[in-house]
């Protein structure tokens, strides 16, 4: 069980799986380890609970009957902010990349491994609810500078009401920093958070779309104070 100094200890956990087995096995273990977990059995129910009470963290399988796992996986990002762990077929890698770039924060492979499950809920939890780790904007969207992040418009807004276009992939780099602020990322890590790719020394297109993004958030994009470069090391999000 966590530690009474733990952001993650007595966390509340949303459950969402339409396999009752496992979606039951997996409340009971959490329940047993400290933690507030409630089962739902698709995405109907979980779009339910989520809007009667707040949860820490959501755990989602993504293959199920009527609304899957990955339109409540962008439902979740764009309404709460909370951790979103995924869970997916072992032969279906396509999946753990498609589920990060929708938003989640980390995924699992079934047969579930109750322990790594543990570990990887506290992970996520300890991330998403220490205070140093995630920003909390007034009204859940991250704020870069004069600018709030629409990821379901595909936009940045200002408080007056002005937009900025962004493509898909500077949207999931503005969530992946955003879900990580004051955090030094590797561009390796970016591409894997933003994109699902796998290491490339010679891939440049997080550089790419750092510097567009400054144009479009930084008040002078020559001298950055939100997306910053931690030189020899990658970016970081500092809100502002």
């Amino acid at each position: 069980m966590s530690g009474a100094g733990d952001p993650a200890s007595g966390a509340s956990i949303l459950v969402v799986d339409d396999d009752p087995d496992l979606m039951v096995a997996v409340v009971d273990y959490l329940k047993a380890h400290g933690f507030d977990a409630e089962g739902a059995d698709g995405g109907a129910s979980a779009r339910s609970m989520l809007a009667a009470r707040r949860f820490d963290l959501a755990l989602l399988d993504l293959r199920m009957p009527g609304e899957d796992g990955f339109s409540l996986t962008r439902f979740i990002r764009d309404t709460h902010d909370i951790g979103i762990i995924i869970l997916t077929a072992a032969d279906e890698p396509v999946d753990k990349v498609v589920g990060l770039e929708v938003g989640a924060d980390d995924y699992l492979t079934k047969p579930v491994n109750m322990r790594e499950l543990l570990a990887r809920v506290r992970g996520v939890l300890r991330r998403s609810l220490s205070g140093a780790e995630r920003a909390e904007p007034e009204d859940g969207r991250p704020r870069f500078g004069r600018w709030r992040l629409a990821s379901a418009r595909g936009c940045l807004i200002a408080s007056g009401g002005e937009e900025q276009a962004l493509t898909r992939k500077e949207v999931a780099l503005l969530e992946a920093l955003a879900q990580r602020p004051n955090r030094v990322l590797t561009r390796d890590q970016l591409l894997a958070l933003a994109n699902g790719q796998a290491p490339d020394p010679f891939d440049r297109s997080v550089d790419n779309r750092i510097v567009r993004l400054r144009r479009k958030i930084e008040q002078d994009p020559a001298y950055p104070r939100i997306l910053r470069t931690i030189r020899g090391v990658g970016y970081i999000y500092v809100p502002g």
